[in-house]
């Protein structure tokens, strides 16, 4: 498959782990119940890709490593330059020469290492992360907009060429149009868009109440190309990049990758080779189990 490859530029851009904050001790709940909310930024040890989305006792939890910016400018720089599959570099403190991958963007971006190096990783710690993935194209499919993805994830994502004019690849699972909300309202560009319903009777029931950070799904009838919203035969392929959240109107979010409107784009659902990036990148909890 054609891409423009050799024409990206590769830059570094950077931030630092960001500490864990809470704006109040309790928060409402999705019934209504005061809860403490937790899991967004800092280090979280025991949640990586590849794990469960739903079930944590925690809200919209960030994968392993939180980074951001202090400055508004290199902040932003941050959030839309570096992709998916990226290279950090650990360049401070104790974990100095480490190295992770970006699993993807939330409230903050957010990155891969090994246990090992997260037990040295300290709040304030500087990551250096080398963005290479803006501008990315697939040349013989003008239809399609590539996001925030690194050419090297692209290749490992088990696209094939049908030879009709579309691409095929596999995914973990096919989201409805109707569960999807809160993030329409955002830049396809900027950040994801969150599962909207915390009724888990309805989750289970269309097969999504075991998604994993990290799956890559389809999601049926989303138009993304530029912005959000319903086109029918539109295709948005993207990646579970946080986990649930207590929030009404919130749930995972999902990443967009590949966006069409034509329905250039055509998919399977594999769970004999489960598509999540930490397969794709041998990184987080990547031994997984259909």
């Amino acid at each position: 498959m054609r891409t423009n490859r050799e024409q990206l530029i590769e830059m570094a851009v950077g931030g630092e782990v960001w500490p864990a904050a809470m704006r109040s001790t309790y928060r409402a709940n999705a019934q209504g119940e005061a809860v403490v909310f937790m899991g967004t930024a800092g280090i979280i040890h025991n949640a990586r890709v590849g794990d469960r989305a739903f079930g944590w006792a925690a809200d919209h939890v960030e994968p392993a490593v939180s980074i951001r910016n202090r400055v508004d400018g290199p902040e932003h720089a941050l959030h839309y330059l570096a992709c998916i599959g990226n290279d950090a570099i650990v360049t401070s403190g104790e974990a100095r020469g480490a190295r992770g991958v970006v699993t993807g963007e939330h409230a903050h971006i957010m990155v891969d290492f090994e246990p090992e190096i997260m037990e040295q990783l300290c709040i304030g710690d500087q990551i250096l992360i080398h963005a290479l993935g803006m501008g990315l194209e697939l040349l013989d499919y003008p239809d399609i907009i590539v996001r925030k993805i690194s050419p090297a994830l692209l290749e490992r994502m088990r696209i094939e060429e049908t030879g009709n004019g579309t691409i095929r690849l596999p995914v973990a699972a096919e989201i409805p149009p109707y569960l999807m909300g809160s993030g329409a309202e955002l830049g396809a560009d900027y950040v994801d868009q969150d599962f909207m319903s915390n009724d888990r009777e309805t989750i289970a029931s269309v097969g999504l109440d075991d998604l994993r950070i990290g799956d890559i799904v389809a999601v049926k009838d989303h138009d993304h190309t530029w912005n959000r919203g319903y086109r029918e035969g539109a295709v948005t392929i993207g990646l579970i990049n946080h986990a649930d959240s207590y929030l009404t109107g919130h749930g995972p979010g999902v990443m967009d990758i590949l966006c069409c409107a034509t329905g250039t784009i055509e998919y399977y659902i594999d769970k004999e080779n489960r598509p999540n990036l930490a397969a794709c990148m041998g990184i987080g909890n990547a031994r997984l189990t259909p």
